[in-house]
């Protein structure tokens, strides 16, 4: 019963179009660049970070996540550039994206509008011997492994204040065929790499000299997916120590019992001026819980002073 269950989350997961196909980050807050192009540069300097998500420990061919990120401002800070590149394993499926960032950055108000595009190149691999067929000698199953390599392109809205931020993105527009199968079977929706929007906003709020209340919003979308949704709630002591936690819907319908898909703990700490650390654990809500123990995530941030440029301690946004 086990294998049967495993397999059935893989074919949740990677197959039906009614699943939630892009990596999902507890620390979403500090990994804006991955979901709207339009952040490039508004960190005002340089900036480096690497994150590391390992979901549902324990189950087999669960999703296991790397992500790297790059950007800097240039003109003056009119103009961002930056670029990412993930790599994320769920059971027999392997995939590398490389994602480049530009953005335009105007003064509105008191804040900043940016306008950001995105070109992405996507190489999608299935490994079909870490699999089992239901029928030996299917002629539809291919052979070894299959590759595909899958160009995309995106856009996004991003402002922010010194006291709050609202973005609005759609990373991947275009609705490519992952199907490996010959013309007969391809252009099915069976097969498909769905766009996913996303809404986020943050607000910044300051409880006493010391201390400050941070909630932030990740509001996600896919055709054919239920609604979802992170809230985060974070306080800042003395603007080095974060510590913050995030309900994120979905799991299990509520017909069925569920209450949501987890409940996470974010950690972070200001190391120095440049330098900051996070670690994230998300305790299963769903019926997963019984499979898995938990998910965690360590992340990563250096950022590089100009010369001409005193970096603000810390960055909110």
């Amino acid at each position: 019963m086990k294998k049967v269950f495993i397999v059935a989350v893989f074919l949740q997961l990677c197959l039906g179009i009614s699943a939630q196909q892009e990596a999902q980050y507890t620390q979403f807050m500090f990994n804006k660049l991955a979901l709207n192009p339009a952040y490039a540069g508004s960190t005002e300097v340089a900036c480096v970070s690497c994150l590391h998500r390992s979901q549902w420990v324990g189950l087999e061919g669960a999703p296991v996540s790397q992500l790297l990120n790059f950007q800097i401002p240039i003109f003056s800070d009119r103009v961002g550039l930056g670029a990412s590149v993930s790599h994320d394993v769920i059971g027999p499926t392997n995939s590398w994206k490389l994602s480049t960032m530009y953005s335009y950055r105007l003064p509105v108000s008191n804040g900043t509008l940016a306008i950001g595009l995105q070109g992405s190149l996507r190489n999608y691999q299935i490994k079909w011997s870490e699999t089992s067929a239901t029928h030996s000698g299917d002629q539809l199953i291919p052979g070894a492994e299959s590759t595909k390599v899958i160009p995309n392109f995106g856009a996004g809205l991003y402002y922010n204040t010194s006291k709050y931020y609202v973005g609005l993105s759609v990373p991947s527009l275009i609705r490519s065929d992952l199907n490996f199968n010959d013309a007969t079977y391809s252009n099915t929706d069976y097969g498909r790499e769905e766009s996913h929007g996303y809404l986020m906003a943050g607000v910044l709020f300051d409880l006493s000299n010391s201390i400050k209340l941070k909630p932030a919003i990740l509001m996600k979308y896919a055709s054919n997916t239920p609604f979802d949704m992170d809230l985060n709630l974070s306080f800042i002591f003395f603007e080095k120590l974060w510590l913050g936690a995030t309900y994120r819907l979905g799991g299990n319908s509520k017909e069925s019992g569920g209450f949501g898909e987890s409940l996470d703990f974010v950690l972070q700490y200001q190391l120095a001026k440049a330098l900051k650390a996070g670690v994230a654990y998300d305790v299963t809500l769903s019926k997963l819980k019984d499979y898995n123990s938990g998910t965690f995530e360590v992340m990563l941030e250096y950022c590089i002073n100009r010369n001409d440029q005193r970096l603000t301690n810390p960055r909110f946004f």
